[in-house]
C-alpha cells in the first residue's frame, strides 16, 4: 500500500511538472522548433515570388552557395567581424567588471550605470547616432582627423575601414552587456581566497592570473557562446549605415538572409542560408562547450 501511494505520488509530481512547463513548451516549439524544421524543408526546394507552392530541388541551393562568390565573401565579412567584435568585447566587459566590483568605491554607481547604458538603448538609435559621427567630413569622427592634421576617410564608404567601424560602434555597446555576467561570476566567488593570496604577499597580477580567472571559467564560457552568437545576429545596424555598401563589404551573413528573404523575395534561398547560419551556430557553441567544460571548475 505505502508503494502505491507513493507510486501514485510521484506520477502526480511528474504530471505537475508536465503541466507546469507545457506553456514553455508550447512556444518553444512555435516560435523555435516548428521554424527550424520549415527552414530546413525549405533549403531542399525552390520558392520564389510568384509560386503558389515549394517545388523540391534536392541540394541545388546548397551547391549554388558553395560555388557562389558572393557568399563566399559575405562568409569571410562575417568571420572578420565576430574577430573584431568578440574579443574586445570580452576583454572590456572583464575589465569594466574589475572596476565596478567594489561596493564602496565614491560613484560606483554612477559607472555601472554609464557602463550598462548602451545596452538599454536601441540598436537603431545606436546606429543613427554613429552614422552622425562617421559622415564623411562633417562627422565628428572626421572632424577629429583633419583637426589632427589628417585627411577625412568616409568610413562607412571605404571597404577597408567600414567593418572596423561598425565593429567599434558594436563593441561599445556590447562591453557593458558582457560587463553583467563578468560583474555576477566575480561577487559569486568565494572572498577567503584572495584574502588568503593578500596574506601571502601575491600581486593584483599573480592573484587575477591565478585564482580570478580560473575561478571565472563557467562565466567566461558562457560569455564567449554569447559573444561569438550575438556577433552572427545582427542586421539592424547594417540597415541603418550601409545596407552593405561599399560593394558588399558590410554585407554580413543575417543581412543576406534578409536581402534573400525580403528584398528578392527568394524565401528557399533565405531558408539555405538559415540553416547554415544555424550550423555554424551550433558548430561554435557545441566546439567550445566540449573543448573547454572538462577543464572548468563549477564548485
Amino acid at each position: 500500500m505505502f508503494f502505491k501511494r507513493t507510486s501514485r505520488r510521484q506520477m502526480n509530481q511528474t504530471l505537475l511538472a508536465w503541466l507546469l512547463l507545457a506553456p514553455t513548451l508550447f512556444f518553444m516549439v512555435l516560435f523555435t522548433i516548428w521554424p527550424i524544421i520549415r527552414s530546413v524543408g525549405l533549403s531542399f526546394t525552390a520558392f520564389e515570388l510568384g509560386m503558389r507552392t515549394p517545388q523540391f530541388i534536392g541540394l541545388e541551393n546548397y551547391t549554388y552557395f558553395a560555388t557562389n562568390a558572393l557568399f563566399w565573401k559575405i562568409m569571410r565579412n562575417t568571420l572578420y567581424f565576430s574577430i573584431l567584435t568578440v574579443v574586445p568585447a570580452f576583454v572590456l566587459g572583464l575589465a569594466f567588471a574589475m572596476f565596478v566590483n567594489k561596493k564602496y568605491r565614491r560613484g560606483i554607481g554612477l559607472f555601472r550605470t554609464s557602463f550598462f547604458y548602451p545596452v538599454v538603448m536601441p540598436m537603431i538609435a545606436i546606429a543613427s547616432i554613429w552614422l552622425f559621427m562617421y559622415m564623411p567630413e562633417t562627422g565628428m569622427f572626421d572632424q577629429l582627423l583633419m583637426k589632427c592634421g589628417g585627411k577625412p576617410l568616409g568610413v562607412l564608404s571605404n571597404k577597408k575601414y567600414v567593418l572596423p567601424a561598425m565593429a567599434a560602434m558594436y563593441v561599445w555597446r556590447e562591453a557593458g552587456y558582457l560587463m553583467i555576467f563578468f560583474l555576477s561570476g566575480l561577487q559569486n566567488l568565494d572572498h577567503e581566497l584572495f584574502e588568503a593570496a593578500l596574506l601571502d604577499g601575491a600581486s593584483p597580477t599573480r592573484t587575477f592570473r591565478s585564482i580570478t580567472f580560473p575561478l571565472l571559467a563557467p562565466t567566461t564560457l558562457f560569455v564567449s557562446i554569447t559573444a561569438l552568437t550575438d556577433s552572427l545576429k545582427l542586421v539592424d545596424h547594417i540597415v541603418i549605415m550601409t545596407e552593405g555598401a561599399p560593394n558588399n563589404a558590410s554585407t554580413l551573413l543575417l543581412y543576406y538572409i534578409y536581402q534573400q528573404g525580403f528584398i528578392f523575395f527568394d524565401q528557399a534561398k533565405a531558408a539555405t542560408l538559415t540553416v547554415v547560419m544555424l550550423l555554424i551556430m551550433l558548430v561554435i557553441s557545441m566546439g567550445q562547450f566540449l573543448n573547454s567544460d572538462k577543464r572548468i571548475y563549477y564548485n
